[in-house]
Order: C-alpha cells, then structure tokens, then sequence
C-alpha cells in the first residue's frame, strides 16, 4: 500500500462520527443507569442537569431500577441512635469477606432531639422513625429519605390527659400511591383503642377512622406490607393475625397456623418473596426453629411449615432472636440472629455466616430511592436536609 492511499484511509476513518453516551436513546441510558450501584448513580447525578432529573425525579428510571434491585436487594441497617448505613447485596457479594462487604455510611446524622430512637417502618426508600417514648406527650414521628439525607417532623395531634400509649405505623398503597402514617391510641380506661390515619400529601390532619377493638403491643407492631395491608399479631392469642387495609382503612383479622402452641410473644410476622410468613422469634424449642409460610393470602388451608434444625445453626447464633429478613440469592433466606446476620438455604439445609463490616442491630429490606419528599408532599413543603443531595460518605 503507498503512502497516498494509507493517508487517505486514516483520513475516512477520522470522519466517522463518534457515539457519544449522551446521542443514546433515553431508553437505553436508562436501562444503563439503572444497573448502577448507588454510589456511581450519586455520581452521575453530577454530570449534567438532565442526568440529574433523570435520577431525580423520571418515574421510568424509579420503577425499572426498583424492579431490578429486587433480585439484588439492599439491606438498611439501624443503630438506634439515628446513624443508619446501607448494605448493597449484589451478584459478587462475598459471604466471607468482611473487608469488601462495607455498608455506605449515611452521615452526618438528623438533626433531631437527643432520645432513643425507634423504627416504625420502611417504605419504597422513606422511612417512618420515632424519637422518644410513645407512653410520653415529648415523642416526635419523622419522615425521611435516608438516601437524599432529607426529613421532616410530622404533626402530632395534642396529647390527652386519659391517654396511655400510642403506637405507630407506616404503610404504603400501590392502588392510590399514598403513603401512610398509622396511629394507634390506648387510653387508661377503656381497653379499646382507636385508630388515627396521617395521609403524606394530603393537608397535615389526622383522622380519627375509629375504635378497634384488637390489641396492639407498644413493641410488637410488625413491619409487614404484603397484599395492601399492614399486619400484626394479637398480643395475648397465637391463633389471630390482624391487617389494616390501606386502601380502606379496615381491620380485619386473619388465620393464624392452626396447632400452634409458641405463645405470641415468641412469634414474629414477616415477608418473605411476597409470602406473608410467620416464625419463632425467639428460640426457646431445643431442636428446631418454624417458619410457616401463607402461600395462598387469607387461607387457613395454605400454611405451609419449614423446620430449621438447631443443630445447623452457626455456633454463637443458638437461643437468641431470630428474624428473616429477605430471600436471595437463588431461594436462600437471610436471617438475622442477634447482631449477626446467615443465610439459610432450605435445600441443603445449611447456614452460611455473612459478614458485614461493622455491627448488626436492626436489619430490614429496603429499596433506594432518588427520590425527594417533595414528590409525595408538594414542590412548597419544606423538607430539612442534612447534606447535599449527592453526597454519600
């Protein structure tokens, strides 16, 4: 090849256009963004405007990238003292690795009173937190997107004189896109309580939906939203499970596994691959552990019990709470046991110990969002903000 024709060719090849990330469909940039862990998307948020609102606010990108975090859950790990940590479950995940599994630290923390501080639940990545002693008038409920760093105070009605405690709840509704705040009030005399419902979006009232005549434990409310409706157990009775349904606003009650003799302090609700599930929370039996699953909602006939041998639990883990978090990793369920955290694999019939880097205290699915509070409140509400809005430590 001579001179002239080689220079000629580099010369139609300098001419190709070049693709650039930003000439791509908008479909496939979000497919692209949505594969991203959460500290590389903080990172594009950066880059331009439209990255910025694209992760910010297009819904496209909130429900794609929430359907794919399902299969590689996030765990959000709670202290007790408002400073909460992410852990990232993906694919190259390593159960022995301490170093790699570092969870993203969430800091500095809320500006709120100093006080123990209780997790009421956990929605779509905002979480419902309560600050202080709910037999107290001085306790506060918190809104806040943990990820974006913002929060804010919700109302709460005046506290009455023949009060005795409250417990609180939050929930969600797919079928309105409401997020709710529940308010169960016991007073001194009556053993009845009544039920107020706190709409986010919707004024700052609360509503008085009336009496219901099941009991609620001050620390025994479960954080199960499965089927459109919050659920807990009876505080005295084995054999009932109770739901609040979000859209309507009714209590109803549920069978609960027939033959059970663990009394209800000793049981924990929990939802396991959209399974409403029920276990021994503590483990008093000195050979196994039940977990029963519903696997047709609201039939007695489709409880279905998973016996764990003790013998198979990791040393160290034997005799304390025990609480399933999720399902993963091809059927396994992530158990917390103490301030530890296994996987269970129900075909072999074997634990596996999963180290995370740091302490374990409360542990509970959670699905980021890049969402503000706004978006459920309204572009004038004022929201607090700890950091700026792509910062992550």
């Amino acid at each position: 090849m001579d001179v002239k024709s080689s220079s000629c060719k580099r010369r139609r090849i300098s001419h190709v256009p070049r693709m650039r990330i930003m000439d791509l469909p908008l479909m496939i940039l979000i497919e692209i963004l949505s594969r991203l862990s959460i500290k590389p998307i903080f990172r594009c948020k950066t880059v331009c405007k439209l990255w910025y609102n694209l992760l910010s606010y297009d819904p496209l990108f909130a429900n794609i990238y929430q359907t794919r975090s399902l299969k590689f859950p996030c765990i959000y790990l709670f202290d007790g003292v408002g400073k909460p940590s992410i852990l990232e479950l993906k694919a190259e995940y390593n159960y022995y690795a301490r170093h790699c599994n570092r969870p993203i630290q969430l800091t500095p923390e809320f500006h709120y009173p100093p006080g123990r501080v209780f997790l009421v639940g956990l929605c779509n990545g905002f979480t419902c937190f309560v600050n202080g002693s709910t037999d107290i008038e001085k306790h506060f409920v918190y809104i806040s997107n943990p990820l974006l760093g913002e929060y804010f105070e919700v109302k709460l009605p005046e506290w009455e004189i023949s009060v005795w405690r409250v417990t609180y709840g939050f929930c969600f509704s797919k079928a309105s896109g409401k997020y709710k705040v529940l308010r169960f009030v016991a007073r001194k005399v009556t053993k009845v309580s009544e039920l107020e419902v706190y709409t986010l979006g919707v004024g700052e009232k609360w509503r008085n939906v009336g009496e219901i005549s099941c009991p609620v434990w001050y620390d025994k409310f479960d954080k199960v939203n499965i089927n459109g409706a919050l659920h807990w157990m009876d505080s005295k009775k084995n054999d009932i499970i109770y739901s609040f349904d979000i859209e309507t606003e009714k209590v109803k009650s549920l069978p609960a596994p027939p033959g059970l003799v663990t009394p209800p302090w000793n049981l924990k609700l929990v939802e396991l691959g959209n399974y409403l599930c029920l276990t021994d929370y503590y483990n008093t039996s000195s050979t196994n552990i039940d977990i029963w699953w519903m696997k047709e909602y609201g039939v007695s006939e489709s409880w279905t019990k998973e016996i764990i041998l003790v013998d198979s639990i990791p040393r160290g883990m034997v005799h304390i709470n025990f609480e399933p978090i999720l399902m993963w990793k091809d059927g396994e369920i992530l158990i917390q046991c103490g301030r530890k955290l296994a996987s269970y694999n129900p075909k072999m019939k074997s634990f596996r110990v999963v180290y995370v880097y740091g302490k374990v205290i409360t542990a509970i699915t959670y699905t980021p969002s890049f969402y503000s509070l706004k978006t459920i409140m309204g572009d004038d509400f004022q929201v607090t903000n700890v950091y700026p809005k792509t910062q992550i430590v």
